[in-house]
């Protein structure tokens, strides 16, 4: 996201104030804070009835209907003329991560560099605008999008800053790239070995690349944000949220002391994005929320932990039943041993935590679906979730829907690795690979998310990917897979309601029926009849949380 665009969103956060001129015309003699009417209103419920009007009281919705109906009904002192407009529940963000988005957006942003001198130049300009910073960060690079397709090294940036620990996180978070300076205060030498990562070496040498839990060998030694960083981080991130019509992310991986400062910030009035929070598997994490149990406001859930069981595709860690077809020999790997996967799982089942593991290769998704067969034995209502689920083996399919495990998915995956993805998986296993369609049908639904910092923000690239199975320049032409497109209306319900469902919430958000807040966004276009080459250029024009105004275009 351009720096132009986060000042942007920072600035039209209107921080929950109602609408300001609208006055009440309507003829009813029940009381409301807000009616809505004249709008094309999916309401996403069980049948995906439309509708025209809805009534607002104490940030719930109290009726839906027509418009006549509802105003004739109801009277309220503020009024919201849609003007035809489409109206959505508001956007739920299955997977993301909030929290670190926010504070990568004070690192070098390194998303769509083409080459890695541009690296090199965007982390020289970071560093002139940052001087006095103890270390140099950056997010975001690809090598798979560079004419080089290969990993780089440190060479330059040793040249560039011998004196300043540098430290450049590929865009999918599961490989880095770290100068001398930045080995040497970790303590990391071309002999280190560990479980579950990888220290680069070629010819003796380190070339500074760092894989998976390589990563926090280095990643460890930067000095944590302090509170009032942290603060403006998850500030400027849910600005930015509200702007794209999210009112409810999941932050997949967060610790104890994030999830006390979102909550303190939630009863100050200092933060209103709902947070369904996933927890790191630490041990402090685990002592505290094991003896005190799942925590529940209106605003933050905390009911689940973040499981990795191997690495990403991009960076060859994703663990695989067969070797990479373009890197012979090597499988990925696991990132921690099956017996420390089956051990967690039977400490979340037995207090009452959802596990929700990281799961990209073939191998991996086998073990985990297993694990979680061990543990769950048979149908179920702990909905446990498989995160990402990218590459499935035929046989282990049935294995969603034999246990309910939720498979939750992020469509811009996709159409991200479609131009690689075969050369790493080759062209029969890649048939496998993002199986959304046949996902869904294991349990009848199936929640969409971003995975944001991770791909764009942005949902409606969410919602084209998942229908046209396209990119930006809708390439290529038919689709990607079209066999697992979902259609418009199960892509709407996977970043509403079945997301909501993900997360234990169906019953109080991820549609507009009475008794469930009002959570809710007006669109400049209605993402179920537009052509798919318009999708992705949709805007929110307003987004309302409790049915308060949090965002306007």
């Amino acid at each position: 996201m351009t720096r132009t665009l986060r000042t942007l969103a920072a600035a039209l956060l209107l921080g929950g104030t109602l609408l300001g001129s609208c006055t009440s015309s309507s003829t009813g003699s029940e009381p409301a804070d807000l009616i809505v009417y004249n709008g094309n209103v999916y309401t996403v419920n069980e049948n995906f009835d439309k509708a025209e009007a809805f009534a607002v009281k104490d940030g719930k919705i109290v009726a839906v209907g027509t418009s006549e109906e509802i105003r004739g009904k109801y009277k309220a002192a503020e009024e919201l003329d849609a003007e035809g407009k489409t109206i959505y529940p508001g956007f739920i963000d299955a997977h993301a991560h909030f929290y670190r988005y926010g504070l990568s957006l004070q690192s070098a942003d390194l998303v769509d560099t083409e080459s890695f001198k541009e690296v090199v130049q965007k982390v020289v300009d970071h560093r002139q605008k940052y001087p006095e910073a103890d270390w140099i960060t950056g997010r975001g690079w690809d090598q798979n999008d560079w004419p080089v397709k290969e990993f780089p090294t440190k060479d330059t940036l040793d040249l560039l800053f011998p004196d300043t620990p540098v430290l450049l996180t590929r865009i999918d978070g599961h490989a880095a790239l770290a100068n001398q300076k930045a080995l040497d205060l970790a303590g990391v030498t071309p002999q280190t070995k560990l479980v579950g990562g990888l220290v680069e070496v070629e010819n003796g040498k380190m070339t500074g690349i760092l894989v998976d839990n390589a990563i926090d060998l280095v990643s460890s030694k930067i000095p944590a944000p302090t509170e009032e960083e942290s603060r403006e981080a998850l500030k400027i991130a849910e600005a930015n949220t509200f702007a794209f019509g999210l009112t409810t992310v999941d932050d997949a991986g967060i610790d104890k002391a994030t999830v006390d400062l979102i909550d303190d910030m939630h009863r100050k009035g200092e933060l209103q994005m709902r947070v369904y929070a996933m927890l790191n598997p630490t041990l402090g994490n685990q002592d505290y929320y094991f003896k005190n149990g799942p925590y529940k406001t209106d605003r933050l859930n905390v009911r689940s932990f973040k499981i990795y069981s191997d690495g990403a595709l991009g960076s060859r860690g994703a663990c695989l039943l067969e070797p990479y077809h373009d890197k012979h020999g090597q499988y990925g790997f696991l990132l921690a041993s099956e017996q420390e996967f089956r051990d967690i799982a039977a400490k979340l089942n037995e207090h009452g935590f959802q596990m929700n593991t990281h799961a990209i290769g073939d191998s991996a998704n086998r073990l985990l679906l297993d694990i979680y067969g061990e543990i769950l034995g048979g149908e179920n209502d702990k909905r446990w979730r498989i995160e990402h689920a990218q590459i499935i083996n035929p046989a282990d399919m049935a294995k969603f829907g034999k246990y309910n495990i939720i498979p939750s998915v992020q469509p811009t995956h996709a159409t991200s690795d479609m131009y690689w993805a075969g050369d790493r998986l080759g062209k029969e296993r890649v048939k496998h690979a993002y199986p959304f369609k046949e996902l869904m049908e294991q349990n009848g639904y199936i929640p969409l998310g971003t995975d944001f910092p991770v791909e764009s923000i942005n949902p409606f690239y969410t919602f084209h990917s998942a229908v046209a199975r396209q990119d930006a320049k809708n390439w290529p032409e038919g689709g990607f897979q079209m066999e697992n497109a979902m259609s418009r209306e199960d892509a709407l319900r996977g970043m509403t309601i079945w997301a909501a469902k993900s997360n234990f919430e169906e019953n109080e958000k991820g549609s507009i029926e009475p008794g469930k807040f009002a959570d809710f966004i007006l669109l400049d276009r209605d993402l179920m009849t537009v052509a798919p080459e318009q999708m992705r250029e949709a805007q929110v024009l307003r987004t309302y949380l409790d049915g308060k105004l949090v965002y306007k275009k």
